[in-house]
């Protein structure tokens, strides 16, 4: 990478990118937006260690991956009552909740098993709200690739949720 005053063009270029990256795997908005400023803090850090190898979007997004990481590590999940809705404590009746969590973690544990390209291209595309062209850029593949391979993930998850009825 060169100076730093390109560092604001990369920035431009690349910022929703690897914020919508970061979305997928926090959804949270505003951690997400926090994310990225580190990631593209940690950037400048290593701007070195860019050798062109791999597409800019690949290298910042892996980037953002390690700054997740670290966030998690420092952080782990909790919740505190006080910040549950209210609403959340009005449940509708039994029989209902128990067959929508069935579906609903059926449907999530299916997806936690599809191999990798699938699960992180599915997460990516459903979660992250990421574009064909944006997934593959992450991936350093061609938005043709990320459609063929979200396309044959999703007949994946569809053949095994079929299989399991």
């Amino acid at each position: 990478m060169q100076a730093t005053d390109d560092m604001e063009d990369v920035y431009q270029q690349y910022a929703q990118t690897v914020y919508k990256y970061l979305l997928s795997l926090t959804r949270d908005d505003g951690l997400a937006e926090e994310l990225t400023q580190e990631t593209f803090f940690q950037a400048i850090r290593c701007s070195d260690r860019f050798d062109g190898s791999c597409a800019m979007s690949t290298w910042l997004c892996g980037i953002a991956k390690n700054v997740w990481r670290t966030y998690c590590r420092k952080h782990p999940p909790h919740e505190d009552i006080a910040d549950v809705p209210e609403e959340q404590f009005a449940r509708p009746s039994a029989e209902s909740e128990i067959l929508q969590s069935d579906e609903r973690v059926t449907l999530f544990r299916r997806l936690h098993e599809l191999p990798e390209p699938y699960r992180e291209i599915m997460y990516l595309r459903v979660f992250g709200g990421l574009s064909f062209r944006e997934i593959g850029e992450v991936q350093g593949k061609t938005e043709n690739w990320a459609r063929v391979t979200f396309y044959r993930g999703r007949e994946k998850l569809r053949k095994d949720l079929s299989d399991h009825e």
